[in-house]
């Protein structure tokens, strides 16, 4: 970068490139490389959420996460891929959490005008969101698999029909809503730094899926 260039960028208005809308409560503003050409390998996201909406489980591939908390309250979930559990982090104001790259996690708002910023080490952050992986992997290749009743699976996936980012998605009807995995008493309430921890009996996988895409289009830093 030739920092004595006139086309060099110190500032930017994050509002101005939103990357994702739910609603007016629930919506996520992002800053690359692309809007601030001087950033060097950083990146974040601006993420508003209202209880219980939930950053769908996903990966970056390319990059760690550090979620700071700045109001409300989330849990920020992940799965250690080298000790097979299920991690809960409840965060408040001034308290962070941190993702591996390459590990599957999502963040869940446990109050009202939760305001969060997740920082990545990438320029630009890599994204595989897990609906797209539910949606566009036949059903029949997940019943052979896990040994699933195919009608039940497609039936099941049938409504994911596109990158969710934030959910549930904003025409989900109650009745679809089988549980709820926000606020969970059992370690939402808990002391910052208590664990909440399950252990999972699968097999050891690689944490990076492929080489994913970047946040682009309707889903994008640009």
């Amino acid at each position: 970068m030739d920092y004595s260039s006139p086309y060099a960028q110190f500032t930017y208005d994050v509002n101005n490139n939103p990357f994702f809308k739910k609603d007016n409560r629930n919506y996520i503003n992002a800053l690359s490389i692309k809007q601030l050409n001087t950033l060097g390998n950083v990146s974040l996201l601006d993420i508003y959420l209202s209880t219980e909406n939930v950053i769908e489980p996903h990966i970056h591939q390319n990059a760690s996460e550090l979620v700071y908390c700045i109001s409300g309250a989330a849990v920020v979930s992940l799965i250690n891929p080298f000790t097979k559990e299920l991690l809960n982090f409840p965060i408040q104001p001034g308290q962070t959490a941190n993702v591996p790259q390459g590990w599957w996690h999502y963040e869940i708002a446990s109050v009202d005008n939760t305001h969060l910023l997740a920082i990545f080490d990438a320029p630009i952050p890599e994204f595989i969101p897990g609906s797209d992986l539910l949606r566009l992997t036949p059903a029949n290749v997940f019943a052979h698999t896990y040994c699933l009743n195919e009608a039940k699976v497609k039936d099941t996936l049938a409504p994911i029909t596109k990158t969710v980012v934030i959910g549930p998605p904003s025409d989900c009807k109650p009745d679809q809503v089988q549980g709820k995995a926000a606020a969970n008493p059992e370690y939402s309430n808990q002391a910052y730094g208590h664990l909440y921890r399950q252990n999972f009996d699968y097999p050891q996988q690689q944490p990076v899926i492929g080489n994913g895409w970047g946040y682009y289009q309707s889903h994008a830093f640009y």
